[in-house]
């Protein structure tokens, strides 16, 4: 995976979302991010993207249960793309409203914002 910063050394599940079309490439997205409503309806109106958001959260919601059998306090999950700006902030933010259904417990990062 190429990440300015390479992987996460604490990661246990890492997503790579880098087979999406990248916002980056659309002028008017270029400086935004996943967390704004442009770049969220750029990413929304492609198929694969909902796709693979539901795929994410469906490996999820039936694997952290067994994390949490083995008495695991956390876990970590990374989602990756280039930059860390677009795809995976987006996905990062709708993965975590649909696990939050279920897991009380999330706090999100986003290692490449400035936030």
């Amino acid at each position: 995976m190429v990440l300015k910063k390479g992987l996460p050394p604490d990661a246990d599940f890492i997503f790579d979302v880098r087979c999406l079309p990248n916002p980056y490439w659309q002028p008017e997205l270029r400086a935004l991010s996943g967390l704004d409503k442009a770049v969220a309806h750029y990413l929304q109106s492609i198929p694969a993207s909902q796709e693979l958001l539901n795929d994410i959260v469906h490996y999820l919601t039936k694997w952290i249960p067994s994390f949490e059998a083995d008495n695991r306090s956390y876990i970590t999950i990374a989602v990756g793309c280039t930059g860390g700006q677009h795809r995976s902030v987006y996905l990062v933010e709708e993965i975590a409203k649909k696990l939050k259904k279920t897991f009380k417990n999330l706090q999100i990062r986003h290692r490449e914002l400035k936030v």
